[in-house]
């Protein structure tokens, strides 16, 4: 079974489709000016020029799904007794994630070590990403804010992937990362890609070299900066607590779950939700542990780059996608932030004097 293919631009089209022959295909395809992961059908135009404008985490970790329901039944013979029948499918069929980046891909291992690689693994995301190829194609150059190189990735990072496509000279250079890829190169519309190998190789290195490192190499996070309520009260001026930077994150994984009844039938259901809303830790008891806008800010920034890290070994759960960057209302700029963080000689004051005299 063949690890290296070519695929002709012209034939994108019949790829996916054959990819879709035993299994639902999402990929990226253009709405108006806007591209997002949707389960592809013959009318749907796919986009490869740039990456998404959302990630296809979604097609593994749905923002809203069904984990079981419910019905609430009288015992016939009994009518004092009230038995309660619950169902729950995790019988999800084989999907193929087509046409995300690398940073899509790594996103996935982010939320893997939480959902999987535990002692407590979730039925319902497991199932998925076992049933589940990720062909990803890797990034031409850089793009608005993103910063990948600086989180241990990359435009033709393989973390993540079971197949990997380099675009070159009429088309794109198809590499199997694992046996689920090596599945995928034995489609016959695969041609032999060997000759192309060293083109994909050259196009891949001159494209990670494009890419910004925002960091300082080998930087800590400044203990005394992540601490101080001042820095972090000038850095979140100007959020305003929307949420779109953890709802176009790749590696955000936070969640609610509601019972939804109607009478003596119900669903448990799970969705997305953001630790930048002001109800996420809201309690019980009606108190806050982070009341204010910057201590949630602080979370999220400490989440992905401190305590996660401490957690698993070092990894970082950030894949530097930039969307956050580039569709943040407000620009606010988690690269710039989280560089200043890392910056040994970093202080809230001189921080503070520094964004004061480039924007004047």
């Amino acid at each position: 079974m063949a690890d290296k293919g070519y695929l002709p631009k012209e034939k994108i089209k019949e790829f996916v489709e054959a990819l879709g022959k035993d299994a639902a295909v999402y990929a990226p395809c253009l709405e108006g000016d806007t591209i997002t992961f949707r389960q592809y059908t013959p009318d749907k135009e796919i986009s490869l020029d740039r990456p998404a404008n959302t990630p296809p985490k979604g097609a593994i970790y749905p923002q809203c799904e069904t984990l079981l329901s419910f019905e609430f039944k009288k015992d016939a013979a009994t009518p004092q007794k009230m038995d309660v029948e619950l169902k729950a499918n995790t019988d999800f069929p084989k999907a193929v994630v087509f046409g995300g980046r690398p940073c899509d891909a790594k996103g996935f291992t982010v939320i893997d070590r939480v959902f999987v690689n535990t002692d407590t693994a979730d039925p319902y995301y497991k199932k998925r990403r076992e049933n589940t190829t990720i062909v990803t194609k890797c990034c031409n150059g850089p793009y608005a804010g993103c910063f990948c190189v600086g989180v241990g990735g990359g435009p033709a990072s393989r973390e993540g992937s079971d197949v990997v496509m380099t675009e070159v000279d009429g088309g794109y250079y198809l590499e199997a990362v694992t046996e689920k890829g090596k599945a995928v190169m034995s489609l016959p519309i695969i041609q032999d890609g060997s000759s192309y190998e060293a083109k994909a190789k050259q196009a891949n290195e001159k494209a990670t070299g494009a890419v910004r490192n925002p960091f300082p190499a080998d930087a800590r996070i400044s203990p005394e900066l992540f601490d101080s309520g001042d820095f972090w009260g000038r850095v979140v001026e100007k959020c305003v607590s929307c949420g779109a930077c953890t709802f176009l994150c790749p590696t955000c994984y936070c969640f609610n779950i509601t019972d939804e009844q109607a009478i003596t039938t119900g669903e448990r259901i799970r969705s997305w939700d953001s630790c930048m809303f002001q109800h996420f830790t809201l309690e019980t008891s009606g108190h806050n542990p982070r009341p204010a806008k910057y201590k949630r800010f602080r979370n999220r920034v400490g989440h992905k780059f401190s305590y996660y890290p401490e957690k698993y070994d070092g990894a970082i759960a950030c894949t530097g996608c930039g969307r956050c960057i580039r569709y943040c209302p407000v620009s606010v700029d988690i690269s710039e932030i989280v560089g200043y963080l890392k910056d040994p000689k970093a202080d809230p004051k001189q921080w503070a004097a520094d964004k004061k005299d480039a924007k004047n």
